[in-house]
């Protein structure tokens, strides 16, 4: 299939490791240019020099986007790689998991600058020229947790949430510019992320993180978890010509995990 990614340019955040870098390594695969962003930088110059070594045309920019001030600057610089960024994958770290009466309001204030108002800012800078050039595509990479809330994740429960309203309102004022903006719903993914909540509920639990790691497996219908390679697909399919009707909607990738029809 022809997917119509071949020299677009994509940004794509928390791009050093995880669900970001395998975004950027299926996109690079199918013809784009990619930018990775990340806070790690010296990661960042190895991931971009491994694929600047397989003929991939690849940027990176190190950068906190949970420093909201910091960011039109960062879509300067994303824009000046090569004139313009037609695909935005919005992706950063989930946030601390743990009951709410657990969190101050610091906590939720960093947050909701790291999970929603980085997306929502850098969104703002760089829709308007995939808007003025008629194709675009804003992705971004939310949770289940806002089909089917998850217990010791109140933050991501509350903020990921926050990004699907904002993202379904943004869908409707930029489809008819030819500007799609969809979410995926990302189950349970063998990632860091996966073993940093797995070693918290071992320790409320008292058991051992592989065992915690095992049951989450046995709750999704396919018995295993998704490899960071199979959300990347779907992002890919979003990004791409076939998905050009398809915008406002948030799209499970999760084994089936989520119970609601």
């Amino acid at each position: 299939m022809n997917t119509g990614l071949k020299g677009k340019a994509a940004l794509i955040c928390g791009a050093s490791r995880g669900l970001g870098l395998a975004c950027a390594e299926k996109l690079a695969g199918e013809g784009a240019k990619v930018i990775l962003l990340s806070r790690n930088k010296d990661l960042l110059f190895e991931r971009v020099s491994n694929l600047n070594n397989r003929g991939v045309e690849a940027r990176f920019i190190p950068a906190d986007l949970s420093v909201i001030e910091e960011i039109p600057a960062i879509a300067k610089k994303a824009e000046a790689f090569w004139g313009n960024v037609d695909i935005l994958i919005n992706n950063a770290g989930g946030p601390p998991s743990g009951p709410n009466l657990s969190f101050n309001a610091d906590v939720w204030i960093h947050s909701f600058k790291q999970n929603f108002l980085s997306a929502e800012e850098l969104t703002k800078l760089l829709i308007p020229a995939m808007a003025e050039s008629g194709w675009g595509r804003i992705i971004n990479l939310t949770s289940i947790t806002v089909k089917q809330p998850v217990e010791n994740l109140i933050l991501s429960n509350s903020i990921r949430m926050a990004v699907t309203g904002w993202a379904k309102t943004l869908s409707l004022e930029f489809a008819a510019a030819g500007v799609t903006v969809n979410n995926i719903a990302t189950g349970y993914t063998l990632t860091e992320r996966i073993n940093e909540l797995a070693a918290v509920k071992a320790e409320q639990s008292g058991r051992d993180a592989e065992d915690v790691i095992e049951e989450m497996a046995s709750k999704i219908p396919m018995k295993r978890m998704a490899e960071p390679e199979e959300i990347a697909s779907a992002a890919a399919f979003l990004a791409s010509d076939a998905a050009s009707y398809i915008t406002g909607v948030t799209l499970p990738v999760d084994g089936g995990y989520i119970a609601g029809v």
